[in-house]
């Protein structure tokens, strides 16, 4: 998958958040926004170390329809469970990760 497809999927994934916490009118929690943020490079950093193995399992159709249905679900859950905390997480996790792919891509050109 490219590095464009998979900005979309976050772009739509992040939609989902925001969109989550337009809903329930919960306010943005900053300190889980700074979680999700840290968990994504926390992610990245192990992934990098591991790209074969993460590029070899993300390839597959079925792991990455999974993994968005399972974003979906988390957004679904956090609607109903904990708005703020679980919602601003995703969206800082989201917002991370486009802008360390949006550094990837510049620093390729």
């Amino acid at each position: 998958m490219s590095e464009r497809t998979d900005g979309i999927l976050a772009v739509i994934v992040l939609m989902a958040f925001t969109g989550g916490l337009a809903v329930t009118s919960a306010p943005l929690s900053v300190p889980s926004v700074a979680i999700g943020g840290l968990g994504t490079l926390a992610f990245e950093a192990v992934a990098f170390s591991n790209s074969d193995v993460v590029s070899h399992y993300w390839e597959r159709r079925v792991v990455q329809a999974g993994t968005l249905a399972g974003a979906f679900a988390i957004v679904g859950v956090g609607i109903v469970v904990a708005p703020s905390s679980i919602l601003s997480a995703g969206i800082g996790s989201l917002t991370t990760y486009l802008l360390f792919l949006s550094f990837v891509l510049v620093s390729r050109s």
